[in-house]
């Protein structure tokens, strides 16, 4: 058996551009695609913090360096620049590897610089930042 596991995620990205006639779906800086593992076109999932709104798509590499999280297309009626997002990727693996799985966690700042990356999720000790 196969388990569908979540593999690793950007913890409170800002959106910091969003354009609604460009093709594609979410552009990030290649800085915070390789600290969160993700691979250009690989299908995500994201959550906006402030709004609610949930969708998936995939990733499309943006400029190393630069910081950026950019909605595009369809995915920009989906949050507003400044928004927090919660970007999720995840993948397939047998149960046994399942069990001892432990995901990536990348926390960003409001300018979405890195501040720790973890293997693991502990909602206990998480201290959320304020906008």
């Amino acid at each position: 058996m196969n388990r569908i596991m979540f593999k690793s995620k950007l913890h409170r990205a800002r959106i910091t551009q969003a354009d609604l006639y460009y093709e594609g779906s979410l552009t990030i800086d290649e800085d915070l695609m390789d600290a969160a593992d993700l691979l250009a076109y690989e299908k995500v999932s994201v959550v906006n913090i402030n709004n609610g709104e949930r969708f998936e798509t995939y990733v499309i590499p943006g400029t190393r360096g630069n910081r950026e999280i950019c909605l595009n297309g369809a995915a920009a009626r989906k949050g507003q620049i400044g928004d927090d997002v919660i970007i999720i990727s995840y993948t397939t693996m047998p149960d046994a590897e399942a069990r001892k799985h432990e995901p990536t966690v990348v926390l960003v700042d409001e300018n979405n610089r890195i501040v720790s990356t973890s293997r693991s999720v502990d909602a206990y000790t998480y201290v959320g930042r304020k906008n």
